[in-house]
């Protein structure tokens, strides 16, 4: 299985447009740049079988811009796993998935480079932060567990190029 695993794009920061944390949507030049990013996701990577998505507005519109570069028949499930959820949780939603399929998720920033970390078997998190809209395709062995190989990391500035 391989996992395609994206950051939201940019969102209102915190604490600036009255939006609770949870609530803050992308700002317009966010949804704007991550619409080409996604349009190079699409001409690079295979079609997901399925997008899981943190329901939090910024990723959930993420997500869906995400699809719709894809094509609208990607089916798109919101899932807390990607906001508030556990590790074994994700794990569970990931790997009902075929073995030979691609499965694109979209979350939040520590948690996604602490994922990536964990697959490739880093110590640290650290040299695998995303940017805001950045993206990662990693090969999986054995599920969510290390010993993943990485395929892909690549900046939203590179994806945008490739559209």
């Amino acid at each position: 299985m391989r996992l395609l695993i994206v950051r939201h794009a940019a969102a209102v920061e915190r604490g600036e447009g009255g939006f609770a944390d949870d609530d803050r949507p992308l700002t317009p030049e966010g949804e704007r740049k991550f619409k080409e990013a996604a349009k190079g996701a699409a001409k690079l990577f295979d079609e997901p079988a399925m997008i899981l998505t943190s329901p939090l507005p910024r990723a959930l519109r993420t997500a869906e811009i995400l699809r719709d570069a894809f094509g609208a028949g990607v089916p798109l499930k919101p899932t807390t796993a990607l906001s508030y959820g556990t590790f074994d949780e994700l794990e569970g939603l990931v790997t009902s998935y075929p073995k030979d399929s691609l499965v694109a998720i979209v979350g939040h920033e520590p948690t996604l480079s602490e994922l990536l970390a964990r697959l490739v078997g880093a110590s640290e998190a650290g040299p695998f932060g995303f940017k805001k809209g950045g993206m990662a395709l990693v090969a999986l062995k054995k599920g969510l567990q290390p010993g993943a190989a990485l395929e892909h990391f690549l900046p939203p500035k590179a994806l945008r190029e490739l559209a």
